[in-house]
């Protein structure tokens, strides 16, 4: 967040100074808006710009937010893909909007999505809301696999934060998550739970490796005897 990286109209030269860096590139009429009196790029554009510019992973942070805050549709990062693929970074950008989903509401969340994809565990549902056997909403998760009979949870500070009530204890809040989480688990269902720290780089193996070995416990406990009647 240091360098503000600003497209040229004019034909000036590429450069950085200051903490701006000057590209200077192809850019149409209809790629510019107006927003407070400034010429700015359109959204679609600027998602495209930042992938291009950034790792996969921090790309698809950026492209599930814009699609979250609905500044952005999935077909507009896929025409801006397709007309950008000449660019120089265009195919991690279009890595990671082919990978964007804005149902993540986190980045969290989002990184969780990327460790999943990179250590080929299967796609989860995300946003899955639980019912009991009366129809009854148990609870909402971040991540699900309905296949395993098993549920992800990304635990982030903010998470905790955003949930607890004026001048409540913290501990209150952690026991009403673990209440919601025994809650869950009651509906036949196994649970895997990521930090901050599970996404670092020199945990992530092992953080898959968890996750995995979840599935499968899940898998065999939940699933080994149901019978499914077409």
């Amino acid at each position: 967040m240091s360098v503000v990286h600003v497209t040229r109209l004019d034909r000036g030269s590429p450069r950085r100074e200051a903490g701006v860096f000057h590209h200077v590139g192809s850019i149409t009429d209809d790629d510019v808006v107006e927003h407070d009196g400034l010429l700015v790029s359109q959204e679609d554009r600027v998602v495209m710009e930042a992938c291009s510019q950034l790792s996969v992973e921090a790309g698809l942070v950026v492209a599930d937010s814009a699609l979250h805050m609905g500044r952005v549709s999935e077909q507009d990062l896929e025409v801006r893909a397709l007309r950008c693929r000449e660019w120089p970074g265009s195919r991690g950008a279009r890595l990671a909007i082919w990978l964007s989903d804005g149902r993540a509401e986190t980045a969290g969340e989002t990184r969780s999505r990327y460790l999943f994809w990179r250590f080929a565990i299967p796609a989860p549902t995300l946003q899955y809301e639980v019912y009991d056997s009366s129809g009854l909403l148990v609870g909402r998760t971040d991540f699900a696999w309905e296949a395993y009979a098993h549920l992800g949870e990304f635990d982030g500070r903010l998470k905790y934060m955003r949930d607890a009530q004026p001048d409540e204890d913290p501990g209150a809040v952690v026991f009403r998550e673990k209440q919601r989480e025994d809650a869950l688990r009651c509906e036949n269902l196994g649970m895997s739970r990521l930090v901050w720290a599970d996404l670092e780089r020199g945990r992530r193996a092992r953080t898959a490796r968890r996750f995995q070995r979840g599935l499968e416990e899940s898998r065999h406990r939940f699933l080994r005897n149901r019978v499914v009647l077409a």
